[in-house]
Parts: C-alpha cells; sequence; structure tokens
C-alpha cells in the first residue's frame, strides 16, 4: 500500500504555525518579487481571490485590513517540510518527497486495515509534532493514492484520511466522478484528445484497452490507466534519482543593466548550483549562462543571450564553477540593454562516485583536489549548521538590483538564530 501526505494550503500553514494571529483569516503568499498569488488560505479562496493574482490589485484590501499577504519564504517552508519528512520516517523507512509539500511513504507488509490506521496516525502525528495540517491518500498505486488523498480533502466525512483499496466500491465512485483531466500525468490538450475518443472520466480511462492506449496516445498513458486499476507502474525511487542537469536562476528585484549587478546575481546562482551538485554527489562538465530582459516591456531593447562554457574537467567545486559561469558571462553580457533575469544551469552531470577519466584526459592534481574536497565539505557543513548563506564567495551590495523584493517577509524563525521566535511572561 502506498500513501500520498499532503500538506493543506502548506504555505500559509508554515506561516500560521508561528504566527496564530493567520488563523481563520484570509492569507496569500506572493511569488518572488512579491508579484503575485502563488499559496492562499481556505478564507482567501472563499473571497474569490484566484491564483496568479497580482498583488497590486490587492493593495486596497491589505490596507483595510481585509486580507493579509506574505512574500514567499521558501527557507522557512524547505524546513518545515523536513521535519514532516522526519515524522514520516518514524512510520516508514521508504518515503520519496515528490514535492516540498507531497510525499510517498510505502507501507510494505501491513494489511489494508492497519493501513488505515497508520494513515490516521500519521494524520494526527505530523498535526501534532509540526503544526501543518495534512491530508493521506492510501491505495495500491501513485496514482491512485493521489485520487485518494484529493478525496479526502474535498470529502469531509473522510476526516483527512481515505483509502482507495483498487478494486471496491468506494474506488468506483471515485473514479466515476473525477474527469479525465484531474488525473495525474493527464494534461489539458491529452484530456481534449481523449474526450474526442469518447473518454471522459477516470473510471473511462481505467477501462480503456491498454494496447489501444499505447498504440494511439503513449506508454505513459497506457501506464496510467493500469494504475487506475490498481496495478503499480511506477516506481518509487524514481523520485529521487540525481537530477541530469541543475538550474538556478531568478528575476531580479529590478531590471539593471550595470556590469556589478549582473555578476553579482550569476555569482550567486553559481555557487548554490554548486552546493545542490554537491548534495547530490555529482560533477559538472560544462556550465550554461543566460540573461533575460522584460519580454513584457516592448518599449526597451530586447535580448536573450545564453553561452555555454566547458570546465576544464568535472568537478563539483564551487570556485571553479563560479570562474567558469564568469567567464560565460563575460561573452554573453551587453551592456546596453537592461536585464530582468539571470540563471545558471550545470550541464552534462555523472555520478562521482563513479566517474573515470578519459584515457587521454589531464587528471587534476591529486593533493589539490583532496584539499578543494575538503573546503568544499567544510563550507557546506558550517552552511548547514550556520543557516543558508553564512559562508560566499563573495558578498552582495546592499542596495543591488538583482535581490528579490521580499516587502512582506516573515522570520526564518527554524534556521536563523537571529530571527528565533520571541515570547513574553
Amino acid at each position: 500500500m502506498i500513501g500520498l501526505v499532503d500538506g493543506n494550503n502548506f504555505y500559509v500553514s508554515c506561516e500560521r504555525v508561528f504566527k496564530p494571529s493567520l488563523q481563520g483569516v484570509p492569507v496569500g503568499v506572493l511569488s518572488n518579487n512579491d508579484g503575485c498569488v502563488i499559496a492562499r488560505s481556505q478564507e482567501l479562496k472563499a473571497l474569490g481571490i484566484a491564483m496568479g493574482t497580482p498583488a497590486f490589485k490587492l493593495e486596497a484590501q491589505v490596507r483595510r485590513g481585509e486580507l493579509f499577504l506574505l512574500s514567499s519564504n521558501y527557507e522557512l517552508y524547505g524546513d518545515m517540510s523536513s521535519r514532516v519528512l522526519e515524522v514520516l520516517q518514524e512510520f516508514s523507512p521508504d518515503v520519496a518527497p515528490y514535492s516540498i509539500d507531497e510525499m510517498f511513504i510505502h507501507l510494505d507488509g501491513h494489511q489494508t486495515n492497519e493501513c488505515l490506521e497508520i494513515g490516521r496516525s500519521i494524520h494526527a502525528r505530523v498535526r501534532r509534532y509540526t503544526g501543518i495540517p495534512v491530508c493521506v491518500g492510501l491505495a495500491p498505486t501513485h496514482t491512485l493514492a493521489k485520487l485518494a488523498n484529493h478525496a479526502a480533502k474535498v470529502d469531509r466525512h473522510h476526516r483527512g484520511v481515505c483509502l482507495l483499496a483498487g478494486d471496491d466500491a468506494a474506488t468506483r465512485g471515485v473514479l466515476q466522478r473525477t474527469p479525465v483531466n484531474a488525473v495525474w500525468g493527464v494534461g489539458r490538450r491529452l484530456a481534449e484528445r481523449l474526450a474526442a475518443g469518447g473518454i471522459k472520466t477516470a473510471w473511462e480511462l481505467r477501462c480503456s484497452d491498454i494496447k489501444t492506449l499505447r498504440r494511439r496516445f503513449s506508454v505513459t498513458l497506457a501506464r496510467t490507466a493500469m494504475e487506475l486499476g490498481g496495478t503499480p507502474c511506477l516506481d518509487m525511487n524514481a523520485f529521487d534519482q540525481p537530477r541530469q542537469r541543475i538550474m538556478t536562476s531568478r528575476s531580479f528585484g529590478r531590471a539593471t543593466g550595470a556590469w556589478a549587478d549582473v555578476q553579482e546575481a550569476v555569482r550567486h546562482h553559481a555557487q548554490r548550483g554548486a552546493e545542490k551538485l554537491r548534495a547530490q554527489n555529482s560533477l559538472a562538465r560544462a556550465v550554461l549562462v543566460f540573461l533575460n530582459t522584460n519580454r513584457h516591456r516592448r518599449d526597451l531593447p530586447q535580448s536573450f543571450p545564453h553561452v555555454v562554457a566547458e570546465l576544464p574537467y568535472p568537478t563539483q567545486e564551487s570556485r571553479q564553477i563560479i570562474a567558469t559561469a564568469q567567464r560565460a558571462l563575460r561573452q554573453a553580457y551587453r551592456p546596453r540593454y537592461r536585464y530582468m533575469k539571470a540563471g545558471v544551469m550545470l550541464l552534462d552531470l555523472v555520478d562521482a562516485a563513479n566517474y573515470q577519466m578519459p584515457l587521454l584526459g589531464t587528471p587534476p592534481d591529486a593533493a589539490e583536489s583532496t584539499r578543494n574536497r575538503q573546503l568544499m565539505e567544510t563550507l557546506d557543513s558550517i552552511n548547514r549548521t550556520m543557516g543558508h548563506g553564512t559562508i560566499a564567495f563573495g558578498l552582495a551590495r546592499r542596495q543591488a538590483a538583482w535581490p528579490l523584493r521580499c516587502g512582506h517577509l516573515s522570520r526564518r524563525y527554524t534556521t536563523r538564530w537571529n530571527e528565533l521566535l520571541e515570547v513574553s511572561t
């Protein structure tokens, strides 16, 4: 049996854990640069505020105290997600994070009734230990677990935990009520093609001929139909496989053409990408740097350059990656443009543990490689212990244009010593 544990209104719930005054009031979390609403409380949804609503359209309601908007605090959300993961690992060693607020948990060797009891325990214990409300969907496959989780959220009589056995009347009822475009992995265009063929519900997709689905659509859709029928086709371990490329990018707080701003942004993204690279124990062979102007400002000259630079040898060392990214940036940068976004992508990744130098390649100096590895391990250890960015290569200027606008940022209560929660008696 597979369980999907999904945090309810996760970003807002994280904020409410440390600020109880937000309970029961409309709260929205904004995207980078405080641009638009990306997460909503139930109260905000009830007001009819849609996802993606620009923040400036809500300023009057914020001033009147009718709703609250917060800048996205990903450091806090990431740490709260890790705490939820630790609670789930008390129930099973096989937990696979699918996103920051969704995790699959594998419950092998348990009877159906036992799984339901475990799901109820998870529902209660995560709320008690972390303060985050979650819903739990249980089913024989990942796809059915997604539908079970959705049913647990929208149908109150489940009380946060729904089990679909795969071959029972409850499963059939949920599938018959679910439109095919709500099935995990079925997008809008595919749903339109399925509807043209007479498949409009999840139940009709489940009952379709697998060979016909494979021939007319794809192997992936055929597997989805089999998952709806209770046959596992997705590998749980596939979710935590190392990534084939690592992208780090972000929009600027305001458009800028200054070399110092763009250089700082690329340096920051390059060292952040190197940290992610070391976290999955990979080596990068090349670095891509790109710059974007604001495509919505038709009155300004547009430019979207990108340059790929090869690393001298496969590495995960920050200084080498930063230097290569800066070399690529010098080729991409043009001073007459006002850039709105910069990014660094690490390409052609290989597993560090199994990498072999090419026969005719020049290996890096062994002693220097050892010193670099120890330096990076020390740097990562300090940043994990003392907070992200405690030690960095170069500091950003206070008035730099590229850092994000975060006018409504809450404290990072769990990861910064100087932002701990304060109490008084």
